[in-house]
């Protein structure tokens, strides 16, 4: 039979059923997307929160899936796995996984600063870079091991005689006991934890990556490449990152109402107000284009910047081919501005 719309309201569900199409149906549901983020809920992904608490991807008819991360989840084994449709990642991890056969593509840059630094003790006499040789420096690993290591390879050290390396779980613990002269911090999180713990900030030197002249792209949305080559995948991105960036705009105007989004979606219970605001806050200053039109637009120089520091490793460089404009697209930012 012909399936018009001419239909009244008490027999638009028959009419559906001999249509072929029922209640439960993806023709009347939202589009499903999952997002699977690079740590446990936090307010650095507070953007995502925002989005849904607010009905962000609703509106864009999109029924979005937020998949924490944590210690033993590798954003890149989940993807790879399709069991994410994008997932959160930093770009030194996304491109190594890239050249072992992981075809990621950048898709939008939400932290367009790096927040990486190496935070030590002054007591444990160092004061400057030239200070790291014969020392105990504690590093993350996992994939976020290699802006560390391209950065000890520019000074020079050797990370198997002129410094040993600790492998750091995601506390700070190490510093606190005296187990490593420095330690990886986040400016929006482990850095606050060792103030918290006791220490004077008087007591601390850092280094900023970012000041040190090795920081790579952070925080960043990637998706698998063939999947770029379907019309309706690009535009259903196109919508989940036009709503994930209304979020993230308003997570950095207001940091508190973030911080409530992101305790509200910690089912853990561990997450407390004052600590993710003073987090949303310190992510705030990675977004420096946030309000602007800019917002999750990938620079193509800040892209060949982390490319260049990522294959200056010397003998072990992060990846040693330039995977050039094949590794990112502006076409899912292109369709999120419509």
């Amino acid at each position: 039979m012909m399936c018009s719309p001419k239909f009244t309201n008490r027999l638009l569900a028959a009419v559906l059923v001999v249509c072929g199409v029922t209640a439960g149906s993806s023709a009347l549901a939202n589009e499903a997307v999952t997002v699977q983020l690079k740590w446990v809920p936090q307010a650095q992904f507070a953007g995502y929160y925002v989005a849904a608490a607010k009905g962000y991807y609703k509106a864009e008819g999109l029924d979005v899936t937020i998949k924490p991360g944590g210690p033993d989840i590798s954003p890149v084994q989940v993807i790879a796995g399709k069991q994410a449709d994008v997932v959160v990642n930093w770009m030194p991890d996304a491109l190594a996984a890239r050249e072992a056969g992981v075809p990621l593509v950048n898709i939008a840059q939400v932290f367009n600063q790096s927040g990486l630094m190496l935070t030590c003790k002054k007591s444990s006499g160092v004061n400057s870079p030239k200070d790291f040789k014969g020392k105990t420096l504690g590093v993350w690993y996992g994939g976020n091991e290699y802006p560390f290591l391209n950065w000890m390879s520019k000074l020079g050290y050797k990370t198997d005689s002129d410094i040993k390396i600790l492998k750091q779980g995601f506390n700070v613990d190490p510093l606190l006991q005296n187990q490593a002269a420095c330690i990886s911090t986040m400016i929006y999180n482990e850095y606050w934890q060792v103030i918290d713990a006791g220490v004077k900030e008087k007591d601390l030197v850092t280094f900023f990556y970012e000041k040190e002249g090795v920081a790579s792209l952070e925080d960043g949305l990637y998706v698998l490449e063939p999947n770029l080559k379907d019309p309706a995948f690009v535009a259903r991105m196109g919508k989940f990152l036009k709503a994930t960036l209304k979020g993230w705009n308003d997570a950095v105007k207001d940091p508190e109402g973030a911080a409530k989004a992101v305790v509200a979606a910690d089912t853990s219970g561990s997450s407390s107000l004052k600590v993710q605001k003073r987090q949303m806050e310190n992510v705030a200053k990675l977004i420096t284009n946030a309000g602007t039109k800019k917002i999750g637009y990938l620079e193509p120089a800040a892209y060949e910047r982390t490319v260049k520091v990522l294959l200056a490793g010397g003998s072990d460089p992060v990846i040693k081919k330039d995977p050039g404009k094949a590794g990112y697209t502006h076409a899912v930012w292109d369709a999120a501005q419509k």
